[in-house]
């Protein structure tokens, strides 16, 4: 398929350009004027790079790639600010603006990155057949607000769209300020760790997995909403322990008295939708962690 990527050089968009390539995909991933492109991402048959943003986007080029599927990824994820950022709601308006325009040129589907806390958090397993909608972030409204404007877009004009909810990548790559690799950076400096919310359990799923995940998707042509995660919750505290042994560290880790509350305290998925495409993870926790750690120290 001819594979039109926004958001193409982020955590995510490199790591599934990688597996679209190996699959024999051609992708044409959207990137800033003054973006360092991945060493390992080349130009080529396959890989083209265009130069610009959602708002001022080279048309022309889009339009003579002739995209099959558009994988919108293009959003502001910049830890401990993208929550409530009013950057989210810039993002919203050019991503409507965008996706009409990709859309008129002829692209029959369309895929956009959602987020797990779109859904009312409620300590079971979010199922999008069964769990209310009740985004309580700007990040988690505006990102619903683009899902409803596009799914009445499409049942209007006819072009399959899929929202995908990711739930919380993590591996090489990811932002240093990310849990997992602060983690590792703390113990490696031997620092004190006080897990201030040790019991909160997210659905951590391995960056690979996520792009295989986002890649069966695509060749499926699944129209709809579906979950992107492990279907497994891991505790902040899991984590820490993992990682200490990992590393053989001692006495480096301690938890909060008391701990704070996490407004997200369990997020897991219910993924049984995802694994009906035929989708499995390859990594555990631990192996993925492993990864982690190997990057972290050839570097």
């Amino acid at each position: 398929m001819k594979i039109l990527l926004t958001g193409s050089t982020g955590f995510i968009g490199s790591n599934f350009t990688r597996q679209a390539l190996a699959r024999g995909h051609q992708v044409a991933g959207l990137a800033l004027a003054n973006e360092t492109l991945p060493a390992d991402l080349p130009a080529s048959d396959n890989m083209r790079w265009l130069r610009g943003t959602l708002d001022d986007a080279p048309w022309n080029e889009i339009e003579a790639f002739g995209a099959d599927v558009c994988i919108h990824a293009a959003w502001i994820t910049t830890p401990g600010v993208y929550l409530e950022s009013p950057e989210n709601f810039r993002f919203l308006e050019s991503s409507k603006n965008f996706l009409a325009r990709v859309r008129e040129l002829g692209t029959k589907h369309i895929i956009g990155i959602g987020t797990c806390v779109e859904y009312k958090i409620s300590g079971e397993p979010l199922s999008e057949e069964k769990t209310p909608v009740a985004p309580t972030t700007v990040y988690a409204r505006c990102k619903n607000d683009l899902r409803l404007a596009m799914e009445a877009e499409a049942k209007a004009h006819g072009f399959t769209f899929c929202w995908a909810r990711v739930f919380y990548p993590y591996g090489p790559g990811e932002h240093p300020s990310r849990l997992c690799s602060s983690i590792i950076q703390k113990l490696s400096r031997d620092e004190m760790i006080v897990l201030k919310t040790p019991d909160s359990t997210k659905d951590y799923i391995f960056i690979d997995d996520l792009a295989a995940a986002l890649l069966t998707v695509l060749e499926k042509k699944f129209a709809g909403t579906i979950n992107l995660g492990s279907g497994v919750g891991v505790s902040v505290r899991e984590i820490a322990q993992t990682l200490v042994r990992m590393m053989g560290k001692t006495g480096l880790v301690s938890k909060a008295n008391p701990p704070e509350v996490d407004p997200f305290g369990y997020v897991v998925a219910d993924n049984s939708r995802l694994r009906r495409l035929g989708w499995q993870p390859a990594y555990t926790m631990a192996q993925g962690l492993q990864k982690l750690l190997e990057k972290h120290r050839s570097q």
